[in-house]
């Protein structure tokens, strides 16, 4: 079963869906945080932390070379037990954070790898991580999509690669609509992350072709009263 983990960083938000038995786990990234208002990163990851204390919560570092990050991974790291940290598979300039990625797994430190766009990039970490501690390997579907590649032969050679790794887990990220869900769970994606509006539609899963089309009719008659249309 693909478990459903919301992306989001508004407080409000996170309160109401960490109510909500569908939703496993939290997923946040520093431009969610900016657009929530955050203005202390550490003290807003704590605010988090203290509604979410029992689900995975992932927080994202923001340096860009290998001091800085390997820091910002350990201050992350100790806010709490059910922390995992992201870290991108390669920085601004392009270089692969193996050796970060390598030294963070052997500490201990759970780790959520981002902005994963290839097979390849999935057999690089693995080939840096050991088989205990757990890692998420964070696909980004719905940014493939958009600039029409498509994204299923990568998640499909991902599985397939760490298959042997029971550590590892596959998620599908830039969710874009509801049925992206449905083709997460086909595949055997062990995680998606979605934001909250999308999650709505999600548990509204279950409606016949016959229900759809009706309610569509309906809408279409609705609104067409409302205005006062005239033909």
């Amino acid at each position: 079963m693909t478990k459903i983990f919301c992306d989001i960083a508004d407080l409000d938000k996170i309160k109401e869906f960490n109510k909500k038995k569908i939703v496993k786990g939290f997923t946040t990234n520093p431009s969610l945080m900016r657009k929530a208002g955050a203005k202390n990163y550490i003290s807003y990851s704590k605010k988090i932390l203290s509604i979410c204390q029992k689900k995975p919560v992932s927080l994202e570092v923001f340096a860009d070379d290998l001091k800085n990050i390997k820091k910002q991974a350990f201050i992350l790291n100790d806010l709490g037990k059910n922390v995992f940290v992201k870290i991108p598979v390669v920085n601004s300039k392009g270089i692969f954070l193996g050796k970060i990625i390598k030294e963070l797994n052997k500490e201990k430190i759970k780790l959520n790898i981002t902005a994963v766009y290839s097979g390849s990039q999935t057999k690089k970490i693995l080939s840096c991580i050991e088989n205990s501690t757990p890692v998420i390997i964070s696909i980004f579907a719905g940014r493939m999509a958009d600039v029409g590649k498509d994204p299923i032969p990568i998640f499909k050679k991902s599985l397939r690669l760490s298959k042997k790794f029971k550590n590892v887990s596959i998620l599908w990220a830039s969710t874009r609509e509801p049925y992206n869900f449905t083709q997460a769970s086909q595949l055997g994606c062990n995680i998606i992350t979605v934001p909250p509006s999308i999650i709505k539609k999600i548990e509204n899963f279950g409606s016949s072709f016959n229900e759809l089309t009706s309610g569509t009719v309906k809408t279409f008659l609705r609104d067409a009263e409302k205005s006062k249309f005239k033909i």
